[in-house]
């Protein structure tokens, strides 16, 4: 079998150290946020090139305090995409504020960067871009829309970790980053974690409260908080693993390559790198018509494939109170239907690499030659 995505054998590469950090904690007793957590906030930090980092329980909880720094509410506007995972879309409906859909861009998946000023209203407060897959987003011109009309940019870099636009790491790029920790990110956890990043510290000290119940110090709550903190655990784990992720995210790269090169002349299309990008493969994503054809015939040959994600946001059942139809993002609703995503973590092998490719570009050859048999027939 060759798995989606293989945890168990990135722990036992590094196993001693990972087993050491846990047992650190648990004599120190720093069970919640402590000192081990402050280390991973600087350090990670510090590798986005950023100032300051704010670490909570999970990615979500990121967006979530980083909107409400930026003094997102009720009654006002964000704008974002649908082509992303649901998440990003809760986040701004928890502040109370209503999420403005526009496309994706049908080459990089991300935002459509020429239509994001025609959404803008009186009520629009912040735009939030979704580095997806670990591919950036054009931020340049996002940057720019923001600031002519003086509004937030907040960087949802929950795939991207160490993603790099012109040279400039994601999430130091906007006003605040937002990262996930979930175990099958590039950097994740052996639970649940998130982190935002900024270099701005007035978003940074209410980040801070809101995590922690709204308390500038103990029993003293300035604001209506959350319960949103890092366990110790977690913030040691993740300081052993950001010390591999750049040769991790360098073999993820390798292994796109190798991809990119198999599949090149099958009838998938692969995922393109934008001249501004460096992309960290959070999923290796093609797309084909033939999609569950294709995922059911890896599959009987014991090879996990994912789908992100088959149901854009707009068209969630959760979400049809925000009045969207299908045809409203078309393109957003073709990647839905065609998006494949192929094993993709550091540990691959290039054999479990080119059984992969072989398969994928065996079951399309016979599709096309069935089907051009059928039309022949016809």
């Amino acid at each position: 079998m060759i798995p989606f995505v293989d945890l168990k054998t990135q722990y036992l590469s590094i196993k001693d150290e990972i087993d050491t950090a846990v047992m650190k904690v648990l004599e120190s007793t720093q069970f919640v946020l402590g000192n081990e957590v402050k280390a991973l906030e600087e350090e990670f930090a510090h590798y986005c090139n950023a100032d300051i980092g704010i670490a909570v329980n999970t990615g979500t909880s990121a967006l979530h305090l980083a909107l409400l720094a930026a003094g997102i509410g009720a009654g006002d506007e964000v704008i974002t995409v649908p082509f992303t995972f649901v998440a990003t879309t809760a986040a701004i409906c928890y502040t109370g504020a209503t999420p403005v859909f526009v496309d994706i861009n049908p080459v990089s998946y991300t935002i459509d960067v020429t239509q994001i000023e025609k959404a803008i209203t009186e009520r629009t407060k912040a735009i939030l871009p979704v580095h997806l897959y670990g591919q950036p987003a054009d931020m340049e011109p996002i940057m720019e829309i923001a600031r002519r009309h003086g509004l937030t940019v907040i960087e949802d870099a929950a795939q991207a970790h160490g993603a790099e636009y012109k040279g400039q790491r994601v999430g130091s790029i906007g006003d605040i980053g937002c990262f996930s920790f979930y175990p099958g990110k590039n950097l994740g956890a052996y639970g649940e974690g998130g982190m935002a990043v900024t270099n701005n510290p007035e978003y940074a000290h209410t980040m801070r409260m809101l995590r922690d119940w709204g308390q500038e110090r103990r029993y003293h709550h300035v604001l209506k908080g959350y319960n949103y903190r890092m366990d110790g655990i977690q913030g040691a784990i993740l300081r052993v693993k950001l010390r591999y992720i750049e040769g991790w995210t360098e073999a993820r790269r390798t292994h796109a390559a190798q991809y990119d090169q198999l599949l090149a002349n099958s009838d998938v299309s692969i995922p393109a790198v934008m001249p501004y990008s460096r992309h960290v493969y959070h999923v290796y994503a093609v797309r084909t018509s033939q999609r569950e054809c294709l995922q059911q015939k890896l599959n009987e040959q014991g090879i996990q494939t994912g789908i992100h994600y088959p149901i854009p946001v707009h068209l969630q059942a959760a979400y049809s109170d925000l009045g969207y139809q299908y045809g409203d993002f078309p393109h957003s609703e073709s990647a839905a239907r065609e998006e494949l995503s192929l094993p993709m973590y550091a540990e691959l092998s290039t054999a479990q690499i080119t059984t992969v490719s072989n398969i994928v570009v065996q079951v399309l050859n016979i599709y096309f030659i069935n089907t051009l048999l059928e039309t022949t027939d016809a």
